[in-house]
């Protein structure tokens, strides 16, 4: 929920989080109020890709770099349609952006899109506190928003949470379209579209892959009308727990054995597909520089993440599935939180992390050729 007052200027906001701390600063983008669960996200740079990830939906991002903006916003790094999060909390917005690339600032494209935010409040003591407590449900309210503290902590404790929360069919395409292969055409690929970034079908179709994106809603049929020779899950926001359609669709990939790779909550269908639960993380993953370890091959790769849900399988065994044995392939080296899944009885394989790295480093990116190998091994 977010409502807006356009060109108020520098106007004193409040960021008030729902265990009563209060944050006072002024208003950076659009002048409201606005509500989402607050998180935080440890990246220096690709301010522009954290802001159009769908999943971000509902959420209020803290950046945790004292200095955002400096590059503003240009017209070529966007990974959808529009910003998704909710609210944005920064330190210090840039007067002026420095980049030959900007074609306008970051403070004027969250105002023209309504996206309320605060600046200037101290955000290394938020971040130290939503780590010590958890993410939870926050508002930002500037100008004539604002109201006595113990009315707005009301509206907070009002806002619907994240756990429980089905929100992939909100930031999905409502339409199929398709992203055509680089050159060469030399596999078509059914990617199910729960929140995907627009990195993601152009990492694939830069392999040679023709990428028909589908709705959320997409049933088995649709997948295979398109006659795939391999099957993507993409990112996206909200409560895996919830996602019952897209689980059910997977199922019938994986019944097929048709080549299947997932990515973040695709990750988390497939671990609820194969028959592991899942759960909330304390405060989630956000940020481009956290390590995470191939099992497989030993290598510990630089990852770009934005998770607050976490697949609940085994480390240290091999697990019997409906499906064939599974295998945690990749692990977070930060908390053991599990990042990766495949199966050793049929093609499927996921991560919990962004191979596609826009923004990022390109340490995963082997993982889309990874993708093409199944896809050729089944052909051969």
């Amino acid at each position: 929920m977010t409502t807006s007052t356009r060109g108020a200027g520098k106007a004193p906001a409040v960021l008030v989080l729902e265990d009563g701390r209060i944050f006072r600063g002024r208003a950076y983008g659009a002048v409201g109020a606005t509500f989402g669960e607050a998180v935080f996200s440890t990246g220096m740079t690709g301010y522009q890709e954290t802001l159009t990830d769908p999943s971000y939906h509902r959420q209020v991002v803290v950046m945790t770099a004292p200095h955002v903006g400096n590059t503003g916003v240009n017209d070529e790094d966007m990974e959808s349609r529009k910003i998704w999060v909710s609210g944005y909390v920064v330190r210090d917005p840039a007067r002026v952006p420095s980049s030959w690339r900007s074609r306008r600032t970051l403070d004027d494209e969250l105002d023209a899109q309504g996206v309320v935010g605060i600046s200037g409040i101290d955000t290394r003591a938020l971040t130290r506190h939503l780590r010590e407590r958890g993410a939870m449900r926050v508002g930002i309210f500037s100008g004539e928003a604002i109201q006595d503290d113990a009315a707005l902590l009301a509206r907070v404790q009002e806002a619907p949470e994240m756990k429980g929360a089905d929100l992939s069919a909100e930031v999905a395409t409502t339409e199929a379209y398709v992203v055509p292969a680089i050159g060469e055409k030399k596999f078509t690929v059914a990617a199910v579209d729960l929140g995907i970034k627009g990195m993601t079908p152009h990492r694939m179709a830069e392999r040679g892959i023709e990428v028909h994106v589908l709705p959320a809603t997409a049933t088995v049929e649709d997948v295979y009308a398109v006659d795939p020779d391999g099957v993507f899950f993409s990112n996206g926001p909200g409560d895996p727990a919830t996602a019952d359609h897209p689980v059910s669709v997977m199922r019938g990939v994986l019944e097929r054995g048709t080549p299947l790779f997932g990515i973040c909550f695709g990750n988390q269908i497939l671990g609820r597909a194969l028959g592991f639960g899942t759960f909330k993380l304390k405060y989630g993953h956000r940020g481009i520089n956290q390590p995470v370890q191939d099992r497989t091959t030993g290598k510990v790769e630089v990852t770009a993440h934005n998770h607050g849900f976490a697949v609940d399988a085994p480390l240290d065994k091999v697990s019997d599935t409906p499906y064939g044995r599974a295998e945690v392939s990749h692990v977070c080296l930060n908390d053991n939180v599990v990042e990766g899944l495949q199966l050793l009885d049929r093609p499927a394989f996921s991560v919990q992390y962004h191979p596609e790295a826009a923004a990022g480093p390109h340490d995963a990116a082997y993982l889309f050729d990874r993708f093409v190998s199944l896809m050729e091994g089944q052909r051969a």
